[in-house]
């Protein structure tokens, strides 16, 4: 099992097939903490274990090691034919984890994807994700695509969805603490909309989020917050970024951070650089260093500065980086 280090820390999200230069210049940011994400052929003990001793050849500690293959699964969300396949594929997944020393993985519950519409432009003519409710059309997950306005046949309940949820996290609750592996649950991304007849009635609210961790009964089973999806919600969220991180994090089911920020909240939103939208992003810092939280802070979703994609990371790193900084100067 992995030893977790104490207090936030800003990391990066990198491919971990990532060339050597790739990881120097991670260092050179003043990094230490990555997180990665492959997918099902690859995501096994020997696996992990070679990209591990590799980063900590160049200094760098993962922090958490996501597989795409068993995140945002419909089969699991809506008790689909090999579901049982896929969750025993999860708990597994979570046993070679914990046997290569990486503490954390990212998962999220959402049946047909991550709904986009076209890239926009942000500050300086930046391409930018967007979504605007009124012209959504599909909902996309590495390589498949789901279309409005059924994506799955027929119509599902929020009775259902909770139902599945439950099963599920209950048989990854024992892999996961036998392994010694954090599972912080992402919310909806956008959250709350009833998306190709999908709701999206867990990880959308406050109060969906205590009722499942309730469920879940396990220091194991946690939050990655993402901002931008909490800015996405905007009110119907039931708590402002902040008050929730608080909540989270002495509660001790706060893993991860995503630090994103959107100009505006649903039904259209387009993604911002940090300084740039309409959430204040200095306060939710201030809360991070303030609250009980041993875990890592990332960039997400970083709008393009071209030609070179390496100098938006850089920004938006040295920028979370001065707000850390200055809110542990203020502690």
């Amino acid at each position: 099992m992995a030893e977790i280090a104490r207090g936030p820390r800003i990391a990066a999200q990198v491919s971990p097939d990532a060339l050597d230069d790739e990881l120097q210049f991670i260092k050179r940011l003043g990094v230490d903490d990555v997180v990665l994400w492959t997918d099902g052929a690859n995501a096994n003990y020997d696996y992990f274990c070679r990209t591990k001793d590799r980063f900590e050849r160049a200094g760098l500690r993962i922090y958490g090691f996501g597989n795409r293959d068993v995140h945002n699964q419909d089969s699991i969300v809506l008790n689909l034919p090999g579901r049982d396949k896929k969750v025993e594929q999860y708990t597994r997944y979570l046993t070679d984890l914990g046997r290569a020393g990486i503490p954390y993985t990212t998962y999220a519950h959402m049946a047909n994807g991550i709904w986009s519409t076209e890239r926009e432009q942000t500050r300086g003519g930046a391409s930018a994700r967007a979504f605007d409710l009124s012209s959504a059309k599909e909902g996309r997950w590495k390589d498949r695509t789901f279309t409005a306005p059924i994506t799955h046949g027929r119509e599902y309940t929020e009775d259902e969805i909770w139902e599945n949820f439950t099963t599920f996290i209950r048989d990854a609750v024992p892999a996961a603490e036998a392994a010694g592996v954090r599972i912080g649950i992402h919310p909806d991304d956008p959250p709350g909309l009833p998306l190709g007849g999908v709701p999206r009635c867990i990880f959308s609210s406050l109060e969906g989020y205590r009722r499942a961790l309730k469920i879940a009964d396990s220091p194991n089973v946690g939050i990655c917050f993402c901002a931008g999806c909490w800015l996405e919600g905007g009110d119907t969220m039931g708590s402002d970024p902040v008050s929730a991180i608080r909540e989270f994090g002495s509660a001790g089911a706060l893993f991860k951070i995503h630090f994103r920020n959107v100009n505006a909240p649903l039904p259209h939103f387009v993604e911002t650089f940090i300084d740039d939208g309409y959430g204040d992003m200095y306060p939710l810092m201030k809360a991070i260093s303030e609250t009980p939280f041993d875990g890592v802070i990332i960039p997400d979703h970083i709008p393009t500065m071209d030609p070179n994609p390496r100098v938006a990371t850089a920004y938006t790193i040295g920028f979370m980086k001065s707000m850390l900084a200055r809110a542990r100067a203020e502690d």
